[in-house]
């Protein structure tokens, strides 16, 4: 059965995020030889359209307005429910970010739609289209069909593979008008606090410290060996709690939930609460000085050692490594 699919694309600093290529990925998957149509919300967001349709989208429309320049759950519901109201969609899919998480149960609710939040993989099968997705703190896994109604689902960041793009694919870029007015919020300005570098929460390497690291200047070769691989720098909350980083940096059941291709977790005990937010990542290293810690109950390799010296040597390995592929 083929549908409609509207898929959102999601803009950071005038660049669209990657969890978008995989969310038009998983559109695909919804529409099953049907459409699917990007959205863009945003002050000046057109251009964008043209990488969307490379990573897959048929066509794209867009809400441009200077009251959109920042996200708001109202203006955004807004410009989004004038293009659901034009497109009639069968289908649609956000990605599950700090964005998606606020938005899509506001949509679904105007829509009178069910909502599937966190999808980590979505097949079709038969007249279905079945999603997976992680339960109490990823110790378990469930599949959801929608039965009636439109097919509305979120999309966790680095479970779904994105489209190989290709850059010679054209479509139809749309900008519709659409009327964004009784703004409880207003945002005049965003104060971020967060790491540089690479986005943890799309990051494919993340090299993580726990209460092992001691202080704020034991995060250093971490972030020396991130830098290395072309990762990011995360944390448990007891590294958090003492002070030792920014709670922007926390991974776990209260802070980011993440799923890169490598995990390292230095110096990290491996509370549940840890695990909830990086169990489901495709390998994971432990370093710990303790050989009973939890975190190797799940490590698919474990370096009992001091961060102290491992990390350094991890980093001066790759560095060869490095230099040898170039």
């Amino acid at each position: 059965m083929s549908r409609k699919v509207l898929v959102l694309g999601e803009v950071r600093d005038g660049s669209l995020r990657n969890v978008t290529f995989e969310a038009i990925a998983a559109g695909k998957t919804v529409a099953e030889g049907g459409e699917v149509v990007g959205v863009l919300i945003g002050e000046s967001v057109q251009a964008l359209g043209k990488e969307m349709i490379q990573y897959g989208a048929d066509r794209v429309v867009t809400v441009e307005d200077e009251k959109l320049k920042r996200y708001s759950p109202d203006g955004y519901s807004q410009a989004f429910l004038a293009v659901a109201g034009s497109e009639n969609p069968e289908g649609i899919i956000f990605g599950h970010t700090a964005l998606g998480k606020d938005l899509a149960p506001k949509i679904a609710g105007k829509l009178d739609a069910g909502l599937i939040s966190d999808a980590i993989a979505v097949d079709a099968a038969g007249e279905h289209i079945v999603f997976t997705r992680p339960i109490y703190s990823g110790k378990a896994f469930e599949k959801k069909i929608v039965t009636d109604g439109i097919i509305f689902a979120t999309v966790r960041p680095n479970n779904i593979t994105s489209l190989e793009k290709d850059e010679s694919k054209t479509g139809e870029i749309q900008t519709i008008q659409a009327e964004i007015k009784d703004l409880r919020t207003i945002i005049k300005e965003v104060v971020r606090k967060a790491s540089e570098g690479v986005d943890l929460s799309e990051a494919k390497v993340i090299i993580s410290g726990g209460r092992g690291v001691k202080s704020e200047e034991g995060f250093k070769p971490l972030k020396e060996l991130a830098d290395v691989l072309g990762g990011a720098v995360g944390a448990s909350r007891g590294a958090c709690d003492a002070g030792y980083c920014d709670y922007s940096l926390q991974i776990g059941q209260t802070g980011k939930v993440v799923t890169p291709d490598l995990y390292i977790a230095c110096g990290i005990s491996g509370a549940i609460q840890h695990l909830a937010g990086m169990s489901n990542s495709k390998v994971i290293v432990a370093i710990n000085k303790d050989p009973e810690a939890n975190i190797f109950n799940i490590a698919d390799y474990g370096i009992v050692g001091d961060l102290f010296e491992v990390v350094p040597l991890l980093t001066e390995e790759f560095k060869k490594l490095k230099v040898t592929s170039a």
